[in-house]
């Protein structure tokens, strides 16, 4: 004890005003970051709403498909091909700091995503917010000549900013960008940059005209043991979703990266392939976000194979090369499985489909904090212990995979396994 730096003692010998001067130096960043990330979020989420609204009242557009990943792929094979791993290109830059992400990163992924939405595939919004966020975050770190560990806390606050931004939730925007780093670990040097620019990105979002779908569960029963079995249940099936989807889009990127050598042909034939699935489903239900089926979830009877429809499309878009988010698909595979879920289970419907809604999503990017308190801001306290409840199981069902492969596992699900510490789900 003799050599540490710190001993108990010498904590309390530190001045206050150290802390005053942490405190007011993450302020001023997260203040100036999110004072970049807040807009852009805001006019990402409207350009993606007028998007959706063209192609749904010109359908004709979804035949264009292979156009559309013909110039995603074009754009990201030549201009692009230092940011294409996205997300997981951000959290290589955090286990392993080599060099600022191109700028770029922000305006290809916002084109991608748009486009992607425009001509009909089925992707997100999360992926886009998080790697624009990472990558104006980072720009600070040559600018203020940032050591290696401020910078991996200003990129922690690019993510908790874009997520909290492009959700509206500002508390599971802050635990996400903490606990997705490494499987079982949290950084919490990062906690205070990461909420101060998790709820000036939220709010200047807002400010900028950036808005969010709410939904609501008006009916939530008493813990009763049986509640908490049937909880457990719809936790595990929504794990085993999770885990399908993730093995799913890695099959698909894989399929399209062995089969096809030239990248930009690959959205191409996915396009083709898209663009007659859903000429042949007569609907557009299952493309772009979904927000209205979601919605319909928390209400009324859908469709039992719903979720299993958008997962394989979905899983099929972007392992085909189409840009957006995994993480609003989530959405829909959990909330209608969960309104599938209401067939057998007896749970209120709003509250299966907004237990599917947040358990898919922590089981995918192994998130269960964060995905507990998304919950807890969407749909109220009230559900929060079935909410929790559901996020954990699913978290430990999907086992040690995940949408994001460069993620680093630092204290396995169980101490069932061997020695897996350290390595990235790529590995498993």
């Amino acid at each position: 004890m003799k050599n540490s730096a710190f001993t108990p003692g010498s904590l309390n010998k530190i001045p206050q005003v150290i802390y005053l001067y942490y405190l007011l130096k993450w302020l001023l960043l997260a203040l100036l970051v999110s004072c970049f990330i807040g807009p852009v979020t805001a006019f990402f989420l409207i350009s993606l709403n007028w998007v959706t609204n063209w192609r749904e009242n010109h359908l004709w557009i979804i035949a264009l498909l292979p156009l559309g990943g013909l110039v995603i792929g074009l754009l990201y094979h030549y201009l692009g091909s230092n940011v294409v791993k996205g997300n997981n290109q951000l959290l290589e830059e955090l286990h392993s700091p080599k060099k600022i992400i191109p700028l770029r990163m922000a305006p290809l992924v916002l084109a991608g995503t748009l486009i992607t939405h425009l001509v009909g595939g089925s992707a997100g919004r999360e992926g886009t917010a998080v790697q624009m966020g990472g990558a104006i975050a980072d720009q600070f770190t040559k600018l203020f000549r940032l050591k290696n560990r401020d910078r991996k806390i200003i990129i922690i606050m690019g993510i908790s900013g874009g997520f909290a931004a492009v959700f509206g939730t500002p508390l599971a925007g802050t635990i996400f960008a903490l606990e997705v780093l490494v499987l079982g670990r949290m950084r919490y040097e990062a906690l205070l940059p990461g909420l101060m620019a998790a709820v000036f990105s939220d709010y200047i979002c807002r400010l900028c005209g950036g808005a969010h779908t709410h939904y609501a569960i008006t009916t939530v029963p008493g813990i009763t043991t049986e509640n908490v079995l049937w909880t457990i249940f719809a936790g595990i099936l929504f794990g085993l979703a999770a885990l399908f989807f993730s093995k799913t889009v890695h099959f698909f990127t894989k399929a399209f990266s062995q089969k096809i050598s030239y990248p930009p042909l690959r959205p191409v034939i996915g396009g083709v392939c898209l663009a007659i699935v859903i000429g042949l489903m007569g609907t557009t239900k299952y493309i772009g976000l979904g927000i209205p089926t979601i919605t319909e979830s928390f209400s009324q009877q859908l469709p039992p194979a719903d979720f299993l429809i958008k997962l394989l499309l979905t899983t099929f878009t972007l392992g085909a090369g189409f840009k957006g988010g995994e993480v609003t698909p989530l959405f829909f595979i959990g909330a209608t499985l969960g309104n599938a879920l209401f067939l057998f289970v007896p749970l209120p419907i709003a509250l299966l489909a907004g237990m599917g809604f947040v358990a898919v999503f922590s089981g995918a990017t192994n998130t269960p904090i964060a995905c507990t308190l998304m919950g807890i801001e969407l749909f109220g306290m009230q559900s929060g212990v079935y909410i929790g409840s559901a996020c954990v199981v699913a978290y430990l069902f999907s086992g040690h995979t995940g949408i994001y492969s460069s993620q680093v596992i630092g204290s396995p699900k169980h101490l069932l396994y061997g020695r897996i510490k350290g390595k990235s789900l790529s590995q498993l």
